[in-house]
C-alpha cells in the first residue's frame, strides 16, 4: 500500500465560516453561505447568487496587522488568513526549521484591485502599486511573507478549478522525493466583476441556490474562499511528535483535451484522473468509502462526473455528495476547501448532505447523499475538475 504524506494542519475561510471549526459546524448544520451579491457593484446583482465572505478588506487587513498603505489584493488577504491558521494548527513555531515550501493556487489573482484602479493607472501614480498585485504569483509571495518562508520553494499553480488539488499533488510529490520536508499547499480566490462577467458569458451561473446532481440544475454559484493544508514528511512527524490529521495517499490529473470550457460528456478526463489516483494509492475502487464530488451543478459537469463515477465504481458506487451548495464554486481554491472538508469528514466519520437536491437525473440512477450521515470512514476520494483541459483528484486516508 502506498506510503502516505502526513497532513498536520489546516486553515480555511469561506462563506460558511472564518476558520476550520466554523466551517465544520456549518457543514453539519446544513448552513448555506449563498446570497445575493453585496460587496461588489455589478449589473448582475439580481441575476445571480454567490458565496461571499462577510469580512471587508479593511477587517482582513486588521487581522493580519497590515498598515493602510498595503497593496494586498483580496485574494492575498484571504490566502494569508487561511495559511496562518494552518501553520498555527500544525503547531509550527519556526517555519524555517525544516526545508519548507509554499504552493498556492489562484485563478483570479489580484483582479479585484486591477479592475478597481485600472482607469486611474496612468493619471494617478499612487494607484499603480495596486496593479502590481495583478499577477497570480503576487498573492503567493505575500502569503509566503506572512508565513516567514525564506530561501525555499515558493510557487503558484493556476489550472482553473483543479488548481488547489494540483498544489496538493505537487506538494506530496516534493515530500516523497525528498526535495522538501514540509509544504504548505492550497489556494485562494476572491470574487470580482471580471469573474462574474466571465462566467455570466459562459451562461453557467444560477439565479438561485445551486443544486448539484439535480435534473433541474441551472448552474453554479460563484464563491470566494481560501484554504491551506500543511503536509509533512515522516521524519518531521517523528522528530516533533506531530499529531497527524490524515494522509495524502493518492492523486492523479489528466487532460482530456475535449473542449476549452467543457468536459467530455462521458467523463473521460475525470475517469483518467480517478484511475491514476487509485493507482498511486494502490487502492481498488472498493477501498473508497466516500466521494467528495466536484459537483458544480452545471449541466455538463454533473453529467460528466456522474458518468465517470459509474465508470470507476460500476455497481458499487460509494456515498457521494457535493459541498458546493454550501460555499459556492470557489474556483482555484475548491480543491483545498474540499480537502479540508474531506479530512474533517474522516475525523468525525460523517458524510455531508448534498443540499438542494430534489429530482433524480435521468441519465443515470445514482443519487447523492441527501442527509447528514454518520458512518465509519477510512478513505475519501476528493474530486476537483477544471475546465475541459484539466482534471485532478486526491485520495485522503486515516492510515499511512
Amino acid at each position: 500500500m502506498s506510503k502516505g504524506v502526513a497532513i498536520t494542519g489546516m486553515g480555511i475561510i469561506s462563506a460558511i465560516g472564518n476558520n476550520v471549526v466554523e466551517n465544520y459546524q456549518s457543514l453539519i448544520d446544513g448552513k448555506k453561505g449563498i446570497s445575493r451579491v453585496s460587496k461588489i457593484k455589478t449589473n448582475h446583482v439580481n441575476d445571480i447568487m454567490v458565496g461571499e465572505i462577510h469580512f471587508t478588506n479593511q477587517e482582513l487587513e486588521q487581522q493580519l496587522g497590515l498598515t493602510s498603505d498595503n497593496n494586498y489584493s483580496r485574494t492575498a488577504l484571504l490566502g494569508a488568513v487561511a495559511a496562518k491558521e494552518a501553520i498555527a494548527s500544525a503547531g509550527i513555531i519556526n517555519i524555517n526549521a525544516h526545508k519548507t515550501g509554499l504552493i498556492s493556487s489562484t485563478s483570479v489573482g489580484g483582479m479585484d484591485m486591477t479592475e478597481r484602479y485600472y482607469y486611474d493607472y496612468l493619471e494617478n501614480k499612487a494607484t499603480q502599486k495596486y496593479i502590481e498585485g495583478h499577477h497570480a504569483g503576487d498573492s503567493t509571495q505575500k502569503i509566503a511573507e506572512q508565513l516567514g518562508i525564506k530561501q525555499s520553494l515558493v510557487t503558484t499553480i493556476s489550472t482553473a478549478c483543479s488548481s488547489a488539488a494540483n498544489a496538493i499533488m505537487l506538494g506530496a510529490r516534493l515530500i516523497k522525493s525528498g526535495q522538501l520536508d514540509r509544504v504548505i499547499v492550497g489556494g485562494a480566490d476572491c470574487l470580482s466583476k471580471f469573474t462574474i462577467n466571465g462566467f455570466k458569458t459562459l451562461m453557467i451561473l444560477s439565479d438561485t441556490y445551486n443544486t448539484p446532481f439535480d435534473e433541474n440544475r441551472k448552474g453554479l454559484n460563484l464563491g470566494e474562499a481560501a484554504a491551506f493544508l500543511v503536509l509533512e514528511s515522516d521524519a518531521v512527524v517523528q522528530a516533533e511528535n506531530k499529531n497527524v490529521l490524515a494522509y495524502v495517499k493518492g492523486y492523479g490529473n489528466a487532460n482530456d483535451a475535449h473542449h476549452q470550457t467543457a468536459s467530455s460528456e462521458n467523463g473521460d478526463g475525470a475517469t483518467l484522473a480517478m484511475e491514476k489516483a487509485l493507482k498511486v494509492a494502490n487502492y481498488s475502487p472498493t477501498g473508497i468509502d466516500y466521494v467528495n464530488a466536484h459537483g458544480t451543478a452545471t449541466g455538463n459537469n454533473d453529467l460528466s462526473e456522474g458518468r465517470a463515477i459509474i465508470r470507476i465504481f460500476g455497481n458499487n458506487v460509494p456515498d457521494f455528495s457535493s459541498t458546493k451548495a454550501y460555499t459556492g464554486h470557489t474556483l482555484a481554491a475548491a480543491g483545498a476547501i474540499e480537502a479540508v472538508y474531506s479530512v474533517l469528514a474522516l475525523q468525525h466519520n460523517v458524510i455531508y448532505p448534498n443540499l438542494n437536491f430534489k429530482t433524480q437525473m435521468k441519465e443515470f440512477n445514482i443519487t447523492p447523499q441527501l442527509t447528514l450521515k454518520e458512518k465509519p470512514l477510512q478513505t475519501i476520494m476528493s474530486n476537483s475538475f477544471g475546465f475541459g483541459g484539466n482534471c485532478s483528484t486526491v485520495i485522503f486516508s486515516k492510515e499511512q
